[in-house]
């Protein structure tokens, strides 16, 4: 209840203030393990791509915004810290464990923000987390969420989702994880490119 009404609060405020438009949330499978593979280049991107999903989305997120006060908002909502730049094996299991219960992990596979809002490298973490998990991958871009480089006043921000995309037959080898992450990356700019504002 907590979670639903929190993402209505934040859809109904995006749509007000940033113009948000939704595309391809039927892309989202009903039911089923999925990782959510977006963009990242705001902080607004997970509230952003959240409140826009069909089904609840557990975000994997920087373990410095866990502090006081902030840290048990974005906990009660389903985020859980990850410490970058080393491998976070609690991390790792916690977002394994959300796929095992069929859930929707949302991942952003650049592993940081791009301040200029092009699109970056894929760590390969979050394809070898959905290939161990089973999990179907969903290709999601935000667009326009960098508001800064919005020369507007009424700034308009859109998220769109691909179809679904299976990396889950074998489990893959190191080689096999950066080509089909260049894959996934690929799918996200062509969703960019094709939803320009």
């Amino acid at each position: 209840m907590w979670y639903s009404f929190v993402g209505f609060v934040f859809h109904v405020i995006f749509k007000i203030i940033f113009r948000l438009e939704v595309i391809g949330v039927e892309n989202i499978p009903k039911t089923g393990p999925v990782v959510i593979a977006s963009n990242h280049a705001s902080l607004l991107d997970p509230p952003l791509v959240g409140s826009s999903s069909s089904r609840k989305v557990y975000f994997m997120a920087k373990e410095e915004l866990f502090v006081p006060v902030f840290g048990p908002l974005c906990a009660s909502l389903g985020a859980f810290p990850v410490k970058r730049g080393e491998v976070d094996l609690n991390a790792m299991k916690r977002a394994l464990q959300i796929l095992k219960n069929q859930e929707v992990l949302g991942i952003f596979p650049e592993g940081t923000r791009s301040k200029t809002g092009a699109l970056g490298h894929a760590e390969p973490g979050a394809l070898a987390i959905a290939n161990k998990g089973k999990a179907l991958v969903v290709p999601t871009a935000v667009i326009g969420s960098n508001l800064s480089l919005q020369k507007t006043f009424w700034p308009k921000v859109k998220v769109v989702f691909g179809e679904p995309l299976s990396f889950s037959e074998g489990r893959m080898n190191k080689v096999e994880l950066e080509k089909n992450s260049e894959i996934l990356m690929e799918k996200i700019r062509i969703l960019l490119e094709n939803n320009k504002i």
